[in-house]
């Protein structure tokens, strides 16, 4: 399978259902009241994180995703239905950020957990639902509200319990086929794993996720090499085993750079708790760099084990020092992080409105009135319906939107926009059926 920890989708929920402008007509009841019903909620886009996922490769083709619409509402008081929520599953460790915001919005850790991405349409209401006592007979009712639509960044970082680091060449997909049932591919020359590698090590009665991810260099920070690639997939790794090389002549130092680039790197990597694994102990003129990684863990306080993996040497005492690190370093439990709680949008009612904005257009051939839930309310109005402009008329005046627009300055006949509405300004007018 093609490993891919990088991917842009869009993601968008389902139209709410308009409402119904209905009134009850039978034999002998020729006027009876309003019983246009609601419309349904548009279905929302969720994001959920599954386990056994361990790339992101089915996003390469498949970027689109479509929650269902709603049904529109009916006559005698028929409510249309709710649309279909359609739910897309991610590996378990996958980042979601907004892409025109750059934000981050959801962290999806543990499987199972789910986050709304996409919130589908408001059903507009139906004319039944603004009869009073007052009102007998509304002839309107609303649209159904769009759903949001969004463009997402996804970015993976595998989740593991053990990750084997260290330069290219170092063993560790070798040593990773050693102790867990994983096939790596294997071959004697740098960068042979492009990709980070699962095993299980399964003991006793638990299952510990080893990964190898890709060999580092010098300047990985920089994203030199396979750089980023590799180092944020180090990130979530609960404890970490530097696979030193004990054939290469300078073996320690190379061990020194892997410290260095993970202090550069800027997270807390380098707090990771960690041991060390001199591998291919099989080769001549081992014994050197063996006697020196020992004296290293001794100073630091690591435990240190001395392994071949071609052999298989030192492999289960590798394995005893792996179960019981895990042991002292449980996996903490997590929740999904959202950084950002939504925001509701406030009533229109109430002793005080939000302001109205006006702008001026560039072309200098109108004026644009900036209000959020005012844009969202006329866009639920249907000017097909014959009170729809009375309606439209008293939400401006609620709003004062008419002596908003008088104070920037706009004219009798000039362009007014709201969302998707265009009228000529008639300050005589605006107000006349409210």
């Amino acid at each position: 399978m093609k490993f891919v920890d990088l991917a842009r989708i869009i993601v968008k929920a389902g139209r709410g259902g308009n409402g119904c402008l209905s009134f009850r007509r039978e034999k002998f009841l020729p006027k009876g009241g309003p019983d246009g019903a609601d419309g349904g909620r548009g279905g929302d886009v969720v994001l959920q994180a599954a386990g056994g996922l361990v790339t992101l490769a089915d996003f390469e083709y498949n970027k689109k995703f479509q929650a269902g619409h709603a049904g529109h509402g009916k006559g005698s008081m028929q409510a249309g239905r709710n649309g279909d929520d359609i739910t897309v599953l991610l590996p378990c460790g996958t980042l979601v950020r907004d892409e025109d915001t750059g934000k981050l919005i959801a962290d999806l850790v543990e499987p199972g957990q789910r986050f709304v991405a996409a919130e589908g349409g408001r059903g507009g209401r139906g004319n039944a639902h603004f009869a009073n006592s007052v009102r007998r007979a509304p002839r309107f009712a609303e649209k159904g509200d769009s759903g949001e639509e969004k463009t997402l960044l996804l970015e993976l970082k595998l989740i593991a319990d053990v990750g084997l680091v260290g330069f290219p060449n170092a063993g560790k997909s070798s040593l990773l086929a050693a102790i867990s049932g994983a096939k790596p591919k294997i071959a004697g020359y740098p960068f042979t794993t492009l990709s980070p590698n699962l095993g299980v090590l399964a003991v006793d009665d638990q299952q510990i996720v080893v990964a190898d991810v890709p060999g580092l260099i010098e300047g990985a920070h920089e994203n030199k090499g396979l750089g980023l690639h590799f180092l944020r997939h180090v990130e979530r790794t609960r404890v970490l085993i530097h696979v030193v090389d004990l054939a290469e002549g300078d073996a320690l130092d190379k061990l020194e750079v892997v410290r260095r680039e993970f202090e550069a790197y800027g997270t807390d990597i380098l707090a990771h708790p960690y041991m060390l694994a001199g591998n291919k102990t099989d080769l001549p003129g081992t014994e050197e760099n063996a006697a020196a990684l020992r004296r290293e863990a001794e100073r630091t306080g690591r435990k240190c084990v001395l392994v071949s993996a071609k052999e298989g040497d030192g492999i289960k005492e590798l394995i005893d020092e792996i179960v019981e690190m895990v042991r002292i370093h449980p996996r903490p439990s997590s929740t999904v992080s959202l950084v950002e709680t939504p925001v509701k949008p406030q009533s229109l009612r109430g002793t005080a409105p939000l302001p109205v904005r006006v702008v001026r257009l560039v072309d200098g051939k109108g004026f644009r009135v900036e209000h959020a839930n005012l844009e969202k309310a006329v866009g639920r109005i249907d000017f097909d319906h014959d009170d729809a402009l009375v309606k439209f008329a008293r939400l401006l005046k609620r709003l004062k939107v008419e002596e908003a627009l008088e104070q920037s300055g706009v004219a009798e006949g000039d362009k007014v926009y709201i969302g998707e509405v265009e009228f000529d300004f008639q300050p005589d007018k605006i107000t006349a059926g409210a």
